[in-house]
């Protein structure tokens, strides 16, 4: 016969048995502590605007073409069977700083002239530094001859706009320019100054209307 197991008496003499594994879930956690650092980013942010704005008032810089003497734009074939535009153009642009605690350096300005979608002619412009509530006049003056390679819709935009005498000119500026904010200068930025102008061709007969004043519409690159 088999020898007899012994009494346990109830008693377990096996490996010890490990409590149950809790697992911890620290997402949520986590989560609440980069919500609160962002919506503390958000106050500090809005405060210092705040404190900017209470401090400098800004108010926004204003472009106006205030006149356009277009006495020459036509397109003819030049001696070497060259299609070229002709072009004599000339502006008083008027930039008005209203700022009482904010001057601006124009590190950069460029005058740049479109016709029918493509640019005839840049000029460029010396930097200067406005001071506070300042207006600036500059007269960029935009004349010569350029190769253009119009389709059949330009040229169809060309005639329509030869019997009126009055023809629709964009005028771009681009700008590199600076803030300063007390002893404070800012980085550059690059606004973009366009300006959708009518422009009367004044030796044209059925010219009878003036150039009206334009507001330029300012954007960034």
């Amino acid at each position: 016969m088999g020898e007899k197991q012994p009494h346990l008496n109830g008693a377990y003499y096996g490996p010890s048995v490990l409590p149950p594994s809790r697992s911890y879930h620290l997402g949520g956690c986590c989560c609440c502590i980069i919500l609160e650092v962002i919506f503390q980013l958000i106050v500090v942010a809005s405060l210092a605007v705040l404190a900017f704005w209470l401090i400098f008032h800004p108010s926004r810089v204003e472009f106006h073409v205030t006149d356009a003497s277009l006495t020459q734009i036509n397109f003819a074939t030049n001696n070497n069977n060259v299609n070229m535009l002709y072009y004599n153009l000339s502006l008083n642009v008027t930039i008005r700083n209203p700022n009482e605690k904010i001057g601006i350096y124009y590190d950069r300005f460029e005058a740049n002239a479109f016709y029918v979608g493509q640019r005839f002619s840049t000029e460029a412009l010396a930097p200067f530094y406005q001071g506070h509530k300042n207006t600036t006049v500059l007269s960029p003056v935009f004349k010569g001859q350029q190769l253009l390679l119009l389709g059949s819709n330009e040229l169809s935009v060309l005639d329509s706009e030869k019997s009126p005498g009055v023809f629709d000119i964009h005028v771009k500026f681009y700008l590199w320019i600076r803030f300063e904010l007390g002893n404070v200068q800012t980085c550059r930025i690059k606004p973009n100054i366009n300006c959708e102008l009518k422009v009367p061709l004044t030796s044209h007969e059925n010219s009878t209307g003036a150039f009206e004043i334009t507001e330029c519409d300012i954007g960034l690159f």
